[in-house]
């Protein structure tokens, strides 16, 4: 188990002064590549043996969104490995120690040469120490695409969408999604399934299905195959 604490900077809230979605996303993505890290494993380990961790889906619930100012602690830890699959857990909370936000995520571990997901080596998992999992209720690894769905305005791949594995951030696709959203709509829940990474210069063409209490955001390549399917539960 690994955390650390941090205190809410004016960059990471909305306008409401509430912890954004996407910064969540950064606070759980930061503490798991700390955590490999101080493991000795981190991303110039990994590399240097052309392997990644390539997240694979997130389900995020938000019980309450920390405020400007706030301290708050991020905690991660694994539970699980599976042939190709990595399964960890992360927390948010607060000095009273309640839990703010928490999540689960699924990573699959790829072959930096070929592109493709390769079993897991026992080097990789023995480096990491696993907990009990979260007592949470899991949703599947993949979302369902909707049947009707409102295409919107192409968006191009910049050099700021893109992370060290020069592919789109995980976290990107989440803000790109979160644009379609109604204004009154009040994130519960969010679940990602990413199915392939979107590169510099890439096209992706947004299509969304939207409920009152649920909004569906496909990012999809010009020939309509999903990079990644976004799902949005309100309160």
């Amino acid at each position: 188990m690994y955390s650390f604490t941090s205190r809410i900077r004016y960059s990471e809230v909305d306008i409401n002064k509430k912890l954004d979605l996407a910064a969540i996303i950064n606070y759980f993505q930061d503490c798991t590549t700390f955590h490999s890290e101080d493991l000795q494993i981190g991303i110039e380990h990994m590399s240097e043996m052309n392997f990644s961790w390539m997240l694979s889906s997130w389900q995020i619930i938000i019980n309450r969104s920390p405020v400007y100012g706030e301290t708050i602690t991020t905690t991660t830890w694994p539970y699980g490995f599976d042939s190709m699959f990595g399964y960890r857990n992360f927390t948010i909370t607060d000095t009273s120690n309640a839990v703010c936000a928490y999540a689960n995520s699924i990573w699959i571990l790829v072959d930096l040469n070929t592109g493709h997901p390769i079993k897991l080596t026992n080097s990789i998992t023995s480096a990491y120490p696993l907990e009990d999992g979260l007592d949470m209720e899991y949703a599947p690894r993949k979302i369902k695409l909707p049947k009707e769905s409102q295409e919107e305005q192409p968006i191009q791949v910049v050099r700021s969408f893109l992370d060290t594995n020069n592919h789109v951030n995980n976290g990107q696709y989440i803000k790109i999604a979160e644009e379609f959203l109604p204004k009154d709509f009040i994130i519960h829940e969010m679940r990602a399934d990413y199915r392939t990474s979107a590169l510099l210069g890439d096209t992706i063409i947004p299509k969304c299905s939207i409920t009152d209490k649920e909004c569906i955001v496909t990012l999809c390549q010009p020939d309509g195959k999903p990079y990644a399917i976004i799902q949005f539960i309100a309160q």
